[in-house]
């Protein structure tokens, strides 16, 4: 049995339009899932960025740094596999998965300046938007008071 009150085209446009919605959807589900990955990576960061830097604290003595560093190595090994899941759904976050992959290469040292800002971005909330200046406030960048136009 056939519906008369659509013709075959609208249902189709209907399906696709739909299939379409529901497509951005999930892709904008994607990135978020990205950035939560991104953020559980960051928590293992920010636990070998601590341990390393006490490692290297000056007057700890070897066998507490060697635990400290075997301990921020362990964290940097947990987060890898979030970072690269944060990579697989959202391609933004490759540079996070390749500088935590480095640390079994490089020395963690080297790397806690890049670490650290990559989470920086990570724990950032990108639907916040910044606050916009005041209407009395001109752009420094702006002439207050531009030269007329008559010549």
């Amino acid at each position: 049995m056939r519906r008369t009150g659509r013709p075959d085209g609208v249902r189709a446009l209907v399906v696709v339009a739909l299939a379409g919605g529901a497509a951005f959807g999930l892709s904008a589900c994607s990135n978020q899932a990205g950035q939560d990955l991104a953020q559980q990576a960051c928590v293992h960061v920010h636990r070998s960025v601590a341990d390393y830097l006490l490692a290297t604290r000056p007057g700890t003595s070897p066998s507490v740094a060697a635990q400290l560093q075997e301990q921020a190595a362990q964290e940097l090994r947990a987060a890898l596999p979030l970072a690269a899941a944060a990579n697989s759904d959202d391609g933004s976050w490759n540079s996070l998965m390749t500088t935590i992959s480095e640390g079994a290469i490089v020395d963690e040292g080297h790397l806690v300046p890049a670490l650290r800002a990559q989470c920086v971005v990570a724990d950032t909330n990108p639907n916040v938007n910044p606050q916009s200046p005041t209407e009395s406030s001109t752009p420094q960048n702006v002439n207050p008071e531009p030269a007329s136009s008559a010549g």
